[in-house]
């Protein structure tokens, strides 16, 4: 599973790209606010858009947990590293210490 956080470039970062007007005023951001109610949605969008376009091998995903399987664990070493390189391109920013490797268990209850 990845952590990501949709950061915009540099060059782009001065002009606002989410904002909103509350009791006459306005509030804006050149990053996604968490805790505003839509934010899961549009993560959810720009992450699914940014995978579609790079082509991304067979996944799951639920707003920034993205889930990839194999037959193998390289298999899904591979496919998780796909993944990312596609992220990043798309301009994400991914916290390595919250991604699993395949060999990772989790416990389901």
């Amino acid at each position: 599973m990845l952590e990501l956080q949709y950061e915009l470039e540099s060059k782009a970062a001065k002009w606002t790209q989410f904002s909103f007007t509350w009791r006459g005023v306005q509030y804006t951001w050149n990053r996604l606010p968490q805790g505003w109610k839509h934010s899961p949605t549009i993560c959810h969008g720009l992450i699914q858009a940014a995978l579609e376009k790079g082509e991304a091998p067979e996944h799951l995903q639920y707003i920034d947990d993205i889930i990839v399987w194999g037959n193998t664990a390289m298999e899904v070493f591979e496919k998780g590293e796909k993944i990312i390189q596609v992220l990043l391109k798309a301009g994400f920013a991914i916290k390595k210490t919250c991604s699993r490797d395949p060999v990772s268990k989790s416990k389901v209850a």
